[in-house]
């Protein structure tokens, strides 16, 4: 297996430096019209899409309920669970608050906006109608938390997995998965059942995973091509340059040593351990369509139980995005210093709570936390509205400042909200192990 899984590690690099180069210099670089340009480039996204996201995305559904679901039944005793649970729940607020701490701390100190040229806030007008419909959507922080509940709740299975709805998969296969464990024997049937269809899923998913560096090949390459290499060290580089450093700095140390202080495990040889995940989060942009092949790598490969990998992983794709929240406050406070508004203390405090709470509703899907930056923009605001007639509002269509950027951006985010859910599974593994010793021992 260690060679098979080298070779892959290798063939998966050797797509993503192949689909940077052919994304600038024979995409980017193509002597095309604008418009042409952005069909050559779709051409390629739709390939990516087909070849490998699509075959993913097939199985995120009935994975989530089969991990859950023998999880849960493998825990067994209720109270275990909910300690795993509270645990779990615990671990990801935290993370989330010191990635947004990192953000807002980097984005004050290095000011990446200020002194953005004047001219160049006209680039806002092709995103600024996207950005007011999303806006329109969204109905504040607590419309979002309001969408929360309700797919915590859904009144319909069925129509939820239709719809892609993690979070009430989630939640509704809690429910039975608990009613399973109170019936005893009698249910022993249905969950043999789930646990070999669970087996079943984890082998396409190895299949699918050889997929991958063709994937990311043309996933990369519509990336690049796209946005272009200049864009990246241009106008916008100090920007980029600030979010890269804090996700680099949370990814490589924040969350390792979070890991390392709680059970003394060597962080960087379990994120290796995890490569195959992370390059995928790297290519998708989707914390979501990387979910199969982050339970089989933890489970596999990285040393994660798998009653934790079937519960903490689904979970964190859904609520956890320490990246997200990262990228969130970096983003605002660069768009308020690139209109000239001064923030006060009170006003990054309001991004630090307010990005926690967004990036738990921000969808696990590429642009997921547009929407988001949309409500923290409308929260600051409003901080800024109290504190007197006049104060300077930062417009809603800002936003398209930073559109260019924002897919190779999101491609490093989602990684980093990967390797966030990866230490997460690796931390409950401890109070979760798949051995009955080793579970009597943790709970003694």
């Amino acid at each position: 297996m260690g060679k098979k899984t080298n070779l892959l590690t290798f063939l998966i690099f050797l797509g993503l430096l192949l689909g940077v180069l052919v994304g600038h210099f024979v995409l980017w670089n193509a002597e095309a019209t604008i418009e042409g340009r952005e069909q050559a480039v779709a051409v390629w996204k739709t390939m990516g899409d087909l070849v490998f996201v699509r075959p993913l995305r097939l199985l995120i559904i009935p994975l989530i309920f089969t991990s859950v679901l023998t999880g849960i039944t493998s825990i067994g005793d209720p109270k275990r669970l909910g300690l795993l649970g509270g645990a779990t729940i615990v671990f990801y607020v935290v993370t989330m608050i010191l990635a947004v701490v990192v953000g807002v701390s980097l984005g004050a100190f290095f000011q990446p906006g200020a002194g953005f040229p004047e001219d160049l806030r006209a680039t806002i007008g092709a995103g600024a109608n996207a950005a007011q419909a999303v806006a329109g959507d969204g109905g504040g922080l607590s419309g979002a938390w309001l969408s929360i509940l309700k797919q915590m709740i859904p009144v319909n299975f069925f129509q939820a997995a239709v719809d892609g709805q993690a979070l009430s998969i989630i939640t509704a296969t809690i429910f039975l998965g608990v009613g399973i464990v109170a019936v005893g024997e009698k249910a022993e049937p249905f969950t043999r059942a789930v646990e070999a269809l669970h087996e079943v899923l984890m082998t396409l998913v190895q299949w699918v995973i050889w997929i991958m560096p063709l994937g990311v090949f043309l996933l990369v390459a519509w990336a690049v091509g796209k946005v272009g290499l200049e864009t990246l060290t241009k106008s916008l580089g100090t920007y980029v340059a600030v979010v890269i450093g804090g996700l680099s700095l949370h990814m490589f140390i924040t969350l390792p040593l979070v890991l390392w202080l709680l059970i003394r495990v060597n962080p960087y040889q379990y994120m290796w351990r995890m490569r195959a995940a992370l390059l995928t989060a790297f290519g998708t942009s989707s914390s979501m369509a990387t979910l199969p092949v982050t339970i089989e790598t933890a489970s596999e490969e990285a040393g994660c139980s798998k009653r934790a990998a079937g519960l903490v992983l689904p979970l964190g794709a859904t609520v956890n995005m320490d990246g997200t929240a990262l990228y969130q406050g970096i983003a605002v406070i660069f768009l308020f210093q690139a209109f000239g508004i001064d923030l006060s203390f009170t006003e990054y405090l309001a991004i630090v709570l307010t990005a926690t709470l967004a990036a738990v509703g921000a969808a696990g899907v590429p642009g997921g936390s547009i929407a988001t930056i949309l409500i923290i923009i409308a929260a600051v605001n409003s901080t800024l509205a109290v504190s007197g007639e006049g104060a300077p509002q930062l417009p809603l269509a800002a936003i398209g400042l930073i559109l260019p950027v924002d897919r190779f951006l999101d491609m490093c985010r989602t990684t980093v909200n990967v390797w966030g859910d990866s230490v997460g599974a690796r931390i409950i593994t401890r109070l979760a192990p798949d051995e009955e010793e080793e579970r009597e021992a943790a709970y003694a």
